[in-house]
């Protein structure tokens, strides 16, 4: 019998891959509060049910799982940009920590499995080497503290009330569909409109890069053959520091790198984030989207796949910045 799957945040970036992936293998029902960075056309023509639900709302949230009755909770639903949790954390702490023991608690007494998708920020730093699962958690902005803290409920809550759960922390996820707040969508389309590119520092900070579609492929792998309790890292292994990123935009549009515009670093700024994958690839995964397209390559990289979608919807952009 299809498992029944309620999705959260899955009009979000990441969610709305997971649900346009997978809607013909589960019976997905999405929760989603449709803040300023969720948006129903990413799940347009998938026939899946939608409501509108804010997880924040305990018993609203409680009344809608008591009807659906899921058999997993795919927990995607966060607010994620640090930027925004640094000038106001307060959202972050109610949706991120707050929403997510709301749907731990409705977990409770009920044969739910729990997926709870955390990042690799909640590790802080690493300047040299790879993170472990077993690495500490040392999160350095408000928004992967508030990612750390709702990691750390989910863990008390297998130990203590026997919860079934697994707990997934992935890279730098891009992708179709991406919110222009973050970096490959606001290049490209501050580059096509003609405007400066903000990079921050001299944008030598260091980040692994994961193609969205590799890292719902993660996540279902986890939901059907993963161990109760199991934390696992989904990184791709490909790094790169972000402004050879912006210039690999720039030379994909055949813009001019003098749109690039170094401002002041913020806050806080991670310089690193690296990813020990071992766990998950004994599992059977591994990543299939190359970053780049590679020396000599017929195939486009997944970078130039997103550029070029981000182009092709710049009126989408443009309707989420204005």
């Amino acid at each position: 019998m299809c498992k029944k799957l309620l999705v959260t945040g899955g009009a979000g970036f990441i969610g709305s891959q997971f649900v346009r992936d997978f809607k013909n293998e589960y019976a997905i029902t999405v929760y989603d509060k449709l803040s300023y960075a969720g948006d129903l056309k990413r799940i347009e023509n998938t026939e899946v049910i939608y409501r509108l639900v804010d997880i924040v709302e305990k018993e609203e949230l409680d009344r809608a799982i008591y009807c659906d009755e899921p058999d997993v909770i795919v927990h995607f639903a966060a607010e994620t940009h640090v930027d925004r949790s640094i000038k106001d954390s307060r959202v972050f702490l109610d949706t991120n920590i707050i929403g997510t023991h709301n749907l731990l608690e409705c977990c409770r007494g009920r044969n739910i499995k729990f997926i709870y998708i955390s990042t690799d920020e909640v590790y802080g730093e690493i300047k040299e080497g790879k993170f472990t699962e077993e690495s500490p958690l040392k999160p350095n902005n408000p928004y992967s503290v508030s990612k750390a803290s709702a990691d750390m409920l989910v863990q008390s809550f297998i130990r203590t009330y026997n919860i079934r759960a697994n707990i997934i922390r992935p890279c730098n996820n891009y992708g179709i569909w991406q919110y222009p707040e973050k970096l490959i969508p606001v290049v490209v389309y501050k580059a096509l409109t003609g405007q400066k590119i903000p990079v921050y520092g001299q944008g030598l900070q260091i980040r692994e890069w994961l193609n969205i579609k590799d890292t719902v492929k993660a996540i279902k792998l986890i939901i059907e053959k993963a161990p109760n309790g199991e934390i696992y890292n989904v990184g791709s292994g490909e790094e790169e520091k972000n402004i050879v990123v912006v210039r690999s935009i720039l030379n994909i549009l055949g813009k001019d790198e003098s749109l690039i515009e170094f401002v002041k670093d913020r806050p806080g700024h991670d310089v690193r984030y690296c990813l020990d994958t071992t766990k998950i690839n004994n599992l059977g995964w591994k990543p299939e989207v190359k970053f780049y397209s590679g020396f000599l390559s017929s195939l486009k990289g997944g970078l130039e796949e997103t550029v070029k979608w981000n182009e092709e919807h710049i009126d989408w952009l443009k309707s989420k910045l204005c």
